[in-house]
């Protein structure tokens, strides 16, 4: 490797070609893309008095991505200065049905080259990369990660359970909550049922889908609002149970149906991580005492900032029960599908775990007994999509 030179001080605009090749496997990114997805997010439920409110959507998306046009020069005295190269985005996120707005964020990707202080080196032919994105609920979040190639179905699981997504390092997605301590992720396929009974609470209704939603059992299928709509039985093929419990499935669906019909796939997968490492149950409904693995992204790290409404108790040691921003990873597959036609196109897709802290309603004020007791409990929120680039 050649050690990073000095860089100017002068920042002119380089040529489409100088960047595109500068941003290497980020240069893909480049584009309009335009799709459709779920987004999963239980929240505190102050006005119905429940323990949580579970909303679901199916979302439609735009997501723009732009190239910045000179390089972005960091500098210090540890070592050379390095440039950065990256890509301005807008992700533009509402719901299929009534076409509410549900996410708008500003963000940021770039590429790092590797660097000696810190010692800081890519996985063989992948990249450094990183994220930083603006969250309108009053968060700001850096992830850190990487960015190799993959062959073949990218969500597909392949025999080892570790990166049970090809492509991916993270092995779960799954939405049922945990012990904010930690935390600890639990494993694809965990239910409720099991997961409420260990964390010392009752069962959590809302994510079962034999218990009819009303209020003692908030949930929406689409929107936040009332009247709700009837929970559809499947999504893309996928009962709503496991939609709701592994929403990862979605884009396993859409890969399914893509490789019946003949399609190839290779591209870049993009593993971001505001942490590291970030932990997993190894089976599902597994005991807290169960195994665990730690999973580390290669170049995983970063934070989270929150405005002090969603700090909560933070100021006297605890967490309150405002829903704060604890934890984020994500894998983007960067795809070129070709059909068996030949006529390539290119799909963007990810699966993103963001995880809020906050105690439930009912272990705050129990409905018998005195104050109860605050537990501070983790709450998957997970978006996933699949996008096309638009000509």
């Amino acid at each position: 490797m050649t050690q990073p030179a000095n860089v100017a001080s002068t920042r002119n605009p380089l040529g489409n070609a100088t960047v595109l090749e500068k941003l290497g496997l980020l240069g893909e990114l480049s584009g309009t893309w335009k799709g459709s997805g779920f987004n999963l997010i239980a929240r505190p439920d102050f006005r119905d008095k429940a323990n949580l409110y579970l909303q679901l959507n199916q979302t439609d998306e735009t997501l723009t991505i732009t190239p910045i046009e000179s390089a972005i020069p960091n500098r210090g005295f540890g070592q050379n200065d390095i440039e950065l190269f990256g890509l301005s985005y807008l992700q533009d996120i509402y719901d299929h049905h009534t076409k509410g707005a549900l996410h708008l964020e500003p963000g940021v990707w770039i590429t790092q080259p590797w660097t000696t202080y810190p010692p800081q080196y890519p996985p063989r032919g992948g990249q450094i990369i990183a994220r930083m994105a603006s969250i309108p609920h009053g968060n700001a979040v850096l992830a850190q990660g990487n960015a190799t190639r993959f062959t073949g179905a990218p969500t597909l699981p392949p025999q080892d359970w570790i990166e049970k997504y090809n492509g991916s390092r993270f092995p779960s997605f799954n939405s049922t909550p945990f012990p904010a301590d930690g935390p600890v992720i639990n494993a694809e396929g965990s239910s409720e049922e099991m997961t409420a009974r260990q964390i010392g609470a009752e069962a959590f209704n809302q994510y079962d889908l034999s218990c009819e939603a009303g209020q003692d059992n908030p949930r929406t299928p689409f929107a936040a609002s009332h009247p709700e709509p009837k929970l559809p039985r499947r999504i893309e093929g996928v009962a709503m149970q496991h939609v709701i419990n592994d929403p990862i499935r979605l884009l396993q669906a859409v890969i399914e149906r893509q490789k019946a019909h003949g399609c190839t796939f290779e591209g870049w997968a993009l593993n971001i991580a505001t942490h590291a490492p970030v932990t997993f149950r190894v089976h599902p409904d597994s005991p807290l005492t169960g195994p665990t693995v730690n999973i580390r992204a290669k170049g995983a790290a970063g934070g989270i900032e929150n405005i002090l409404f969603l700090k909560g108790g933070e100021p006297t040691g605890t967490q309150g029960p405002n829903a704060r921003a604890g934890l984020v990873y994500a894998t983007f597959w960067i795809e070129t599908v070709t059909p068996r036609s030949g006529a390539h196109f290119m799909q963007l897709q990810y699966a993103q775990m963001a995880v809020l802290n906050f105690a439930v309603y009912k272990l705050l004020h129990p409905s018998k007994g005195a104050q109860g007791e605050l537990k501070k409990l983790g709450w998957p929120h997970i978006s996933v999509a699949t996008l096309r680039k638009a000509s």
